[in-house]
């Protein structure tokens, strides 16, 4: 039995990947939207690139982008007060729109009407139907845009993905997700992150679109059908949560807690839960159940883009109930790096995104699902037309 799970096991191991050469004769002209902390994550994966220059930079702030450019030494940036009077003066390859939620449909639309490439910051949105008319602009322009989902290129991320596609578990037919912080709504940025009119989605949106991520990826994005979810606020509301701005309770506007239940095409039910706050260390590990068995994937203590220890299929060997192990992949490589990469190999060849639309779309769809029937507190039937 034990050499019988070692095959097993051998069906998962992984090769190194190797890296292709960059052509540096072709150097792409990048701007960036938006100069708040995730630019930072962009800027420095961009100077690590042999074939970009960095030329423009866009923030509503007066001075912000100039403060940015110059405290990571980037010189000979123009700044503008507006992505449009950036992309209007500026020939530009690629941009990185890296503003808040509600800026990043009108950000990324203009870019792609202007015929530059996009990398769009998750969560794509805040509603579907911002997200479908990005998408029909997207399909009108002819540019790449990806969405930022870099876990995605976690070698254990890519390991559940793997494990789905081999057959081992056989049909799923369940999937329970989710994640979050005992404590841990991300006002050290300011309040752009728990503002209504600046966010409209919280951690359903900030950490629940990657969690919705890892599993709908992994079996091949199905079509979401009906949601019933249920989101709130209680610790976002209270003053006593933030000691030093109690005045930030007032200003919370979003949701600190969300769950759902969702119907997704090819009778798999989808179990969800997201949390910035809650009295519980983790909402639960996740578990991909399948007719020939289960894979159990630990949760982490707040969400990090991969998993948090070994994983497990629950199976059968030779009529034994057993489990195989499924040893962490070491993997240092920087997963930022990967998805600037992957985006800029993808605009300068005119291969399809790494991340794509029409996946996030889905992924955005029951996002928005989610808050539309914690809305009026019943299931509601999710609608996507053609793009």
């Amino acid at each position: 039995m034990a050499e019988k799970e070692q095959d097993i096991l051998n069906k998962f191991k992984t090769n190194q990947e190797e890296e292709a050469a960059v052509d540096t004769t072709r150097k792409m002209r990048v701007g960036i939207i938006g100069t708040g902390w995730i630019a930072e994550a962009h800027i420095e994966s961009y100077k690590r690139m042999p074939d970009v220059e960095i030329v423009a930079g866009a923030d509503l702030i007066p001075g912000k982008a100039e403060a940015f450019f110059k405290r990571y030494g980037v010189e000979g940036v123009r700044c503008y007060p507006s992505h449009k009077e950036m992309l209007d003066n500026e020939q530009l390859d690629a941009v990185s729109v890296c503003t808040y939620n509600r800026q990043h449909v009108p950000c990324a639309k203009y870019a792609l009407e202007k015929g530059v490439h996009v990398l769009l910051e998750k969560p794509m949105c805040v509603t579907l139907e911002e997200a479908i008319d990005l998408c029909r602009t997207e399909k009108a322009s002819g540019k790449v845009l990806s969405i930022g989902f870099q876990p995605r290129f976690d070698a254990n991320m890519k390991m559940i993905k793997k494990i789905v596609e081999s057959g081992e578990l056989g049909q799923i037919y369940y999937i329970q997700t989710g994640g979050g912080r005992r404590r841990g709504i991300p006002t050290p940025f300011g309040t752009t992150f728990i503002e209504e009119n600046t966010a409209g989605l919280g951690a359903l949106a900030d950490i629940g679109c990657y969690s919705l991520d890892m599993v709908l990826n992994a079996i091949g994005y199905p079509k979401p059908l009906t949601v019933t979810g249920y989101k709130s606020d209680f610790f976002g509301k209270m003053p006593s949560y933030y000691p030093n701005h109690p005045e930030y309770a007032d200003l919370f506007g979003v949701d600190d807690f969300a769950a759902a239940f969702v119907r997704l095409e090819g009778g798999i039910i989808l179990d969800f839960r997201i949390a910035w706050a809650m009295n519980m260390d983790t909402p639960g590990d996740t578990i991909i159940l399948g007719t020939k068995g289960g894979l159990r994937i630990p949760s982490t203590e707040c969400w990090n883009g991969s998993v948090g220890g070994p994983m497990k299929i629950y199976h059968e060997v030779a009529g034994a109930q057993v489990e195989t192990e499924i040893p962490i992949i070491p993997d240092d490589s920087n997963l930022f790096d990967k998805k600037i990469r992957t985006f800029l190999d993808a605009a300068k060849n005119g291969t399809p995104a790494p991340v794509p639309t029409s996946q996030i779309l889905y992924n955005q769809a029951i996002l928005s699902g989610i808050a539309d029937s914690a809305r009026v507190g019943h299931e509601i039937q999710i609608e996507i037309p053609e793009i």
